[in-house]
């Protein structure tokens, strides 16, 4: 093997030291400043993405907030219209009841006054029929007509110690 050699030593030296030296060269001058270049931009691009990351976080915590804001302020109208149509149906709800407790208070005094009418009527007739009962008990017992006055008084008091 012509590598191993040793007297071609010297030449492979120096070409490995001439291949060495325009090799470095070569990457210094052309492909370092390129990949180093490439390296900066990606490098500025990934700041770029950064900041508009955090432009883009502040601007959605803005929102978020003006979202719970909107959102507070929707259930604080919410539960007032609730409150307040509670309040309305609660009020609507009186007056039905009222307008109801009057309609039956007075129903129950109509009432009170057919019964009251019905019961006078009623003491009436049953005055009448005791009378008459008794006229025709009295002529039957003693065989004689009693005076209707007489009987009259009679029944007022049997009537008016039962009442």
């Amino acid at each position: 093997m012509p590598q191993l050699d040793p007297t071609s030593f010297s030449p492979q030296l120096i070409w490995l030291a001439i291949t060495f030296v325009v090799l470095f060269f070569l990457m210094a001058k052309v492909a370092l400043p390129r990949v180093g270049a490439a390296i900066e931009r990606r490098k500025e691009q990934i700041d770029g993405d950064l900041d508009r990351a955090t432009k883009l976080k502040a601007e959605i915590d803005i929102v978020i907030q003006a979202y719970e804001r909107a959102l507070t302020e929707a259930r604080a109208q919410a539960n007032a219209t609730v409150n307040e149509t509670k309040d309305r149906l609660h009020e609507i709800a009186a007056k039905r009841q009222a307008a109801a407790i009057a309609a039956l208070a007075e129903k129950t005094a109509t009432a009170e006054t057919r019964i009251a009418t019905a019961k006078t009527a009623a003491l009436a007739n049953v005055r009448t029929i005791a009378l008459e009962a008794a006229r025709a008990a009295t002529s039957r017992l003693i065989g004689d007509e009693i005076d209707e006055a007489q009987i009259g008084s009679t029944v007022d008091q049997v009537m008016k110690g039962s009442t």
